[in-house]
């Protein structure tokens, strides 16, 4: 005999969860072979201990920070951890002039450049390049270091510049200072005028440059976005300027491709120095009026990521100075998540008991839901902790033990629906669907009601509690997911097995245990007491229904049996 259509469509949801879950895993393999995942869930700084990084403002007349410069700079460092997939970092400001950065695991110097590093970004034309000599080769063969810049050098520009890239910027005491410059000078970036000539260096000290005043700054930058040029294979950070940023970089651009034309090179290069060191200084080779620029140099693909999430979020508006760098020690430790998981343990116990008590055989299916569930949310973790940095806390814990009862909670509202389908009297395959359409409507709206509690956690509450609404908005997704791929389809087999389909006093489902003994919902059928035994087992069927019954249902069976017996009372009186 071939199977009927639900049981077809059944097995194929429950092959596509088989086959989902195999993805998942081989996700997360790959993960494990080829990049920083692991098979096991990341811990939070609270459960694993990290590193603490503190940060002193420097300011550039050493006077103290203010309040608001200090929670800036520690709401930027925050946005460049977070964006780095740095989870379950702690950022706080401490005495006036420090900031306190304690981040989960050992920080590497990627993570530490990207905390400390000021990002400031400055677009200036470029007035002459060279290469980084600080010297040379005078008449005698010898080398003879450039002169330094004396008082008596003229250092007002003459005539007066008209635009960034006019040579007037360069003055005697300008070329003297240039040619003498040394690429391994350090150079506090916070202090560098912003309205004069720079003298400056590639990061690797490999090309020396003279560039006019700043043109372009951080600050009108909307957005950056690391990427691969598909030309040439390497790695870009594209930059999108805002209207005004968009304007003037558009004007650059046609005046520096102008010189392109005439063959004035080095003056049809932009170059973008980033805290004082030139990242990249290409020539104009088209006229930009989009205000999409984009910076290339030697980039790998995470200094190209860290360098775009440094200028999505803005320059630091103090430099600081490293004054500590620890590794501490778990403020919980590996006892207190024992404890946790072992409460999560002893509350799945219970939520089994239970389940096996009040639906005997149909409490496998919960334990079943359950476990099926505690394997895509143990894989999702992990694959979560590789791709964006999520860290599971003790919060996080928390959050997985609450979604337990939430989980069961669903399958109960369907399995109860079932039971009062059968109390209507109808077959237990009828019943599993019809309870089926009407048991799901309630647990969307209950587990949307979850969700959306869970998101306006994690927006509000302090970071400390993120992990909780995280791991409790998850959790409520795959419940619901679960529900509807795992559940109802093996209630769909199950209800056509003969243990099921017959209504075994132990699956669960047995007509008369459950009461089904309505011939509508207020009224009750004629059972046939040929035996004791049978009169007992409809006594407590009608015992179950009654009690089964709505205070409305009640009231009707009350007003039809006072009417049934007014019916009697009165053929009594006529047969007198």
């Amino acid at each position: 005999m071939a199977s009927s259509s639900p049981v077809k469509h059944a097995w194929r949801v429950l092959l596509g969860l088989l086959i989902a879950t195999g993805v998942l895993f081989a996700i997360n393999a790959g993960g494990v072979l080829f990049s920083k995942s692991s098979w096991t869930p990341a811990l939070a700084l609270d459960l694993q201990g990290g590193t603490q990084i503190i940060l002193s403002a420097q300011t550039p007349n050493g006077s103290a920070p203010t309040s608001d410069q200090l929670d800036q700079a520690a709401q930027i460092i925050r946005q460049r951890v977070d964006a780095s997939g740095v989870g379950e970092a702690d950022i706080t400001t401490e005495g006036g002039r420090n900031i306190v950065v304690q981040i989960p695991g050992k920080a590497d110097d990627a993570t530490r450049n990207r905390i400390q590093a000021s990002a400031k970004l400055e677009l200036r034309p470029v007035l002459a390049a060279t290469d980084p000599a600080t010297s040379f080769v005078g008449q005698d063969g010898k080398q003879t270091p450039y002169p330094t810049a004396g008082p008596d050098l003229a250092s007002t520009p003459s005539p007066k510049p008209t635009d960034g890239s006019d040579l007037s910027w360069v003055t005697p005491k300008l070329q003297a200072q240039f040619l003498s410059y040394d690429c391994k000078t350090k150079r506090d970036a916070s202090r560098l005028p912003a309205d004069q000539p720079l003298i400056a260096c590639d990061e690797n000290g490999q090309a020396k440059y003279l560039l006019g005043p700043v043109a372009l700054d951080g600050t009108s930058i909307s957005d950056a976005i690391s990427g691969m040029n598909q030309q040439n294979g390497q790695w870009e950070v594209n930059l999108t300027f805002d209207s005004k940023g968009t304007k003037i970089f558009g004007d650059v651009s046609q005046r520096l491709y102008a010189y392109k034309g005439q063959g004035l090179s080095p003056r049809d290069q932009f170059a973008f120095v980033l805290d004082g060191s030139v990242v990249s200084a290409p020539s104009m080779n088209g006229i930009i009026l989009d205000g999409r620029p984009s910076i290339s140099g030697s980039f790998t693909q995470e200094t190209a990521k860290t360098l775009a999430d440094q200028l999505k979020y803005g320059a630091l508006p103090l430099s600081f100075k490293v004054e500590s760098s620890d590794t501490i020690s778990a403020t919980l430790g590996s006892q207190q998540l024992q404890i946790g998981l072992i409460a999560g343990l002893i509350g799945l116990a219970l939520v089994a008991a239970y389940s096996l008590l009040s639906y005997r055989a149909l409490g496998f299916v919960i334990v079943a839901s359950i476990a099926v569930m505690a394997v895509l949310t143990y894989i999702i973790i992990s694959i979560l902790a590789w791709r964006i940095g999520f860290r599971l806390s003790l919060a996080g814990v928390a959050g997985l033990i609450v979604s337990i009862g939430f989980t069961a909670d669903s399958f109960i509202v369907y399995f109860e629906r079932i039971r009062d389908e059968l109390r209507d009297g109808k077959s237990i395959t009828g019943a599993v669907e019809d309870g089926w359409g009407r048991a799901k409507r309630t647990i969307y709206i209950s587990k949307s009601i979850n969700v959306l509690a869970a998101v306006v956690l994690y927006i509000l509450a302090d970071a400390t509690v993120k992990g909780f609404a995280f791991t409790l908005g998850l959790t409520t997704l795959i419940d619901v997911s679960i529900f509807v791929i795992f559940t109802h389809p093996v209630m769909q087999i199950l209800a056509r097995t003969r243990f099921f389909g017959d209504g075994h006093p132990l699956s669960g489902m047995d007509p008369e245990a459950l009461g089904a003994v309505y011939r509508t919902r207020t009224q009750y059928r004629e059972v046939a007491t040929a035996s004791q035994g049978k009169a007992a087992r409809a006594a407590r069927s009608r015992g179950e229904a009654e009690r089964r019954q709505t205070i409305a249902e009640r009231k009707r069976a009350e007003a039809l049996a006072s009417a049934e017996s007014g019916s009697s009372r009165s053929g009594n009186e006529e047969n007198d």
